[in-house]
């Protein structure tokens, strides 16, 4: 496309697309600039992280911090081995879980007619504005109702309910066309199977971002670990890396900056494993 000779998107560089440059460059940085820092910080040794004036990058790299992460964890009654099977345990099930939840239900408010679909929807967007702390009594009175507290189900339960997600997925379902829907109905397709053999395989990207949400949601949420359980071989891997770097010693410090870049690093590589999926459920989703 071009507009007056020149072309408003180029391929190649053009002189055209400096002032976006000028503009998109410095949020890059800016956007940037703390992950750049965690991996700086979990590097520094004892004299760069407490020195004065603050530094941004390490001057002298040092391994030193994540040997007496690993020193402590090895000292420790529990291995870390079981603290790292929880989590995978919890995160895994909550993934799934939620995922399986947000679509199903995505595609009864998106396709399906029925009494109080509107309200129903308007609810769950209400419920982007709470934040977890918000309802954190109604969830240990709920467990505790249960009676499954000390239990995988309480770090699982209280995660699986995602209303971003469930926004996101229902808003590109709406983009199926009924058509094809109705097509599928015509053949004697059931509503499971329109759901497994249509909705799935065309929502693949909302799902994939649905699934980055979820693990970042529980990857390093100790809330569950904190109130919902009291046994420490039930606990997940946030919680115990907690534990160790929230001694106010020097030492400490040192630890909970190679924790946190530990904690980092899944989340950091998810997505850019999924980035694409991501931009494209976030574009999809705006386009309404």
């Amino acid at each position: 496309m071009a507009v007056g000779g020149t072309k408003v998107n180029p391929k190649k560089f053009h002189k055209n697309q400096i002032p976006l440059y000028l503009y998109l460059v410095p949020i890059a940085i800016f956007m940037g600039a703390p992950i750049v820092y965690i991996i700086n910080h979990a590097f520094k040794p004892m004299d760069e992280l407490f020195a004065f004036p603050p530094r941004f990058f390490v001057s002298h790299p040092s391994l030193e911090n994540f040997r007496n992460l690993f020193q402590t964890t090895a000292d420790s009654s529990i291995p870390i081995s079981r603290y790292i099977f929880n989590s995978l345990i919890v995160t895994l099930g909550v993934v799934f879980l939620s995922i399986v939840i947000s679509t199903m239900a995505g595609f009864a408010l998106s396709k399906m007619n029925f009494k109080l679909k509107g309200p129903v929807f308007e609810v769950n967007n209400i419920a982007l504005m709470f934040v977890a702390t918000a309802v954190t009594i109604p969830r240990y009175l709920t467990i505790n109702a249960l009676g499954i507290l000390d239990t995988y189900l309480a770090h699982i339960l209280p995660l699986i309910a995602m209303p971003v997600c469930l926004f996101l997925i229902k808003q590109f379902i709406d983009g199926v066309p009924n058509s094809l829907i109705e097509a599928a109905q015509l053949e004697g397709a059931s509503a499971f199977t329109i759901y497994r053999k249509i909705i799935i395989p065309l929502t693949k990207p909302a799902i994939a971002t649905g699934a980055i949400l979820a693990f970042q949601s529980v990857w390093t949420n100790v809330e569950t670990s904190n109130l919902f359980t009291s046994s420490e071989g039930i606990r997940t891997l946030p919680f115990y890396m907690n534990t160790l770097t929230s001694v106010g010693t020097v030492q400490g410090q040192g630890m909970a900056a190679a924790a946190a870049l530990i904690m980092f690093v899944p989340n950091l590589l998810l997505f850019i494993v999924m980035q694409s999926s991501v931009m494209n459920t976030m574009a999809y989703s705006g386009i309404k």
